[in-house]
This record gives structure tokens, sequence and C-alpha cells, in this order.
């Protein structure tokens, strides 16, 4: 896994509207490098890209793709320096080069292909959702320096709900901000994940308002939503809904020592929003330090804070971490050791 970066080293923090304005104004450029969970936005502004490179769609001469780990850095230049035929640009697209596993002859050889990109050629390297590139190194160091690195980050919360509501209003149905919310609760920020749960959730409802119960019946549930809601059941005293959504992880086919990571995390959140409720540090240091982006998302992570002590949390933060360890370094069932964390934790 990469290290964390810096704020300065890492990419310029998105603002898609912008970023597609200007590249309609400016034109494709010759570099980028494209990664970040977000990749339904990532897609569509390649698609932008391609349309400006390929307005009359590949001609067999103009689009050059390579898709591999460790790509031929000499038909790579061999593929930039190529010339356009029948249009005025060439396209050529990298997916999935490990750049953090690049040697240093090889992040040399990169270094000298990119920094002599033709006008006519526009070269792009995209990572995959889950990739984040170590902007320390060599090879990613060459590309930030000779192009453009956009990071796809999860939109903010007025622009996901827009677009959430757009999405559903081309189905023929509305839907309002609670709604919205709900959904993506259950569902997620991502948008590539929101798509097919909003289809199955406008096709579900019959009525022309969608509201947060359909949400709740239809929509399929992220682990990180089970989660939240196993916490309040244990704030609530509700060990038996706990087990529920416990076991209804493992259905789905959760690990059980993600599912461990996933509840850790969430225990870790609650524990830092009780301290700062009980030290009046306020909202903001909660959402900082949690990585809370959906004021939604923080008010019902407070609200649960406030039910449970931080005595409990703290002692669930350690028994989180105690699984974690067993999982890890024991020969007992990943299954058995989950089940009794719940347990432990209801008993708590």
């Amino acid at each position: 896994m990469a290290k964390k970066t810096s704020k300065r080293e890492r990419a310029e923090k998105l603002d898609y509207a912008a970023l597609r304005r200007e590249l309609r104004a400016n034109g494709p450029g010759r570099l980028y490098l494209l990664y970040g969970r977000e990749d339904y936005l990532r897609e569509d502004f390649l698609r932008e890209i391609r349309a400006l490179c390929l307005p009359e769609g590949d001609d067999g001469f103009a689009y050059h793709r390579f898709d591999s780990a460790q790509p031929d850095l000499r038909a790579l230049a061999e593929a930039v320096n190529s010339l356009p035929f029948t249009t005025e640009r060439t396209l050529v697209e990298v997916r999935g080069f490990d750049l953090n596993r690049c040697r240093e002859a090889e992040a040399e050889e990169l270094g000298k292909i990119v920094s002599d990109i033709p006008e006519y050629c526009t070269l792009v390297f995209v990572l995959d959702a889950g990739y984040e590139p170590d902007m320390r190194l060599k090879a990613a160091k060459a590309l930030v320096k000779a192009g453009k690195a956009v990071e796809f980050t999860a939109q903010s919360q007025g622009q996901l709900v827009n677009w959430i509501r757009k999405r559903f209003a081309a189905l023929d149905k509305d839907i309002g901000p609670e709604a919205c919310a709900a959904l993506i609760m259950t569902s997620g920020e991502l948008m590539s994940g929101l798509i097919p749960e909003i289809a199955k959730v406008a096709a579900g409802t019959e009525a022309g308002e969608i509201t947060a119960a359909d949400v709740e019946r239809l929509a399929s549930p992220i682990p990180e939503a089970q989660v939240f809601k196993l916490a309040d059941c244990l704030a609530d005293g509700d060990y038996d809904g706990a087990a529920s959504l416990l076991g209804e992880l493992l259905v789905a086919g959760e690990e059980p020592i993600m599912a461990v990571a996933v509840i850790g995390m969430q225990m870790r959140r609650l524990y830092t929003a009780r301290a700062a409720i009980e030290d009046g540090l306020g909202r903001g240091f909660v959402e900082k330090n949690c990585g809370i982006k959906y004021s939604f998302a923080l008010d019902r992570l407070m609200n649960t804070a406030r039910r449970l002590s931080i005595g409990y949390l703290a002692g669930a933060v350690e028994l989180c971490a105690e699984t974690d360890y067993a999982m890890k370094s024991s020969s007992t069932d990943d299954g058995e050791l989950l089940r009794e964390l719940l347990i432990r934790l209801a008993v708590r």
C-alpha cells in the first residue's frame, strides 16, 4: 500500500465542473494522470478527452491503448510519436500502470517519454479506482511534472444530492434531500455504485416521489451502512438486531476480518465523537478527524455517540483491535472470533 503523502505532494482538490469547463475551453493537454475512487467521474472525463481528440471516432491510427501494469515503454514511445492521419490529434491511453513498482531504469525511460510529448498527442494514464500512486516516487513525479494529475474524489453533499435528483428525474421520479441522504447513507457516496441502486429504487416504487422508506426497502446497503446500523442497535440495547445485521454482513460475503476492520473504524469514529462532545471540541473537530464529508452522516454519528459512554467506546475500540490481532495470529475460526466480538460488545 502506498504511503500517505502531504497536501503539497497530492494532486489538486477536485472541482469536476471547473475541470470539465477548462478542458472544453482550452482543449486537451499533452498529459493526464487520472486516479481516485470516483471512477464514474474519471471515465466521464476520459470520454470528454476522447471526444475532443477523436471527434470522428477511432480511425485505427489515432487511438492507441495499453492495458498493463508494466507496459512496453518502447511501444509506448512509438505510439506517442506516431502522426495522426484523419484527425488533428492522437490519443494514447495507458490503463492500470503500476507506478509504485516502476524500477529506476523504467522511471528514467518514462520520464524521457513524457517530457517530450508532441503537441499533436494526448497521453492519458488511467489508474484503477482502488489504486493510489505514491507521489514521492520518481515515476509519479515525472508524470506530475510533465502534465496534469487529477484525483477523482467523491463529490460534495450538494453536488451529489443534485446529481441523484437529476438521475431520478430522468426516470420520471422525484426525490427530496432527506431520501437522497438515506440513499447515500445506505449505498455509499460513489456514483458508479449509486447508479444501479437509483434504477432499482425507481423501478420498485410505484409512486412518483421516492421516500426514505422506499430507499430503506429497496436499496442494497454497503458494509459501512450495516455497521452504522449495528452501532445504533448496540446503543439502543437491541442485541438481536445487532446480531441480525452481523449475519447479513456474513451472508453477503463480507470476510470476517474485513467486517472487524469496518466495525473497528466505526467504533474509533464514535469514540472520537464522544470525546469531542465531552471536551466541547465541536462538530468541526469530529468532521476533520473522522473524515466525515456529509452533514447528515455527521448528525447520525454524533447522535449515536451521545447514547454511548466514553468508557464503553474505549473498551469497544480495544476489543476490535484484539479481535483483529487474534484473526491474524491465531488458528481460531475468524467467524467465531467475529461472533465473540459482538457478544463482548453487547455484554459491555
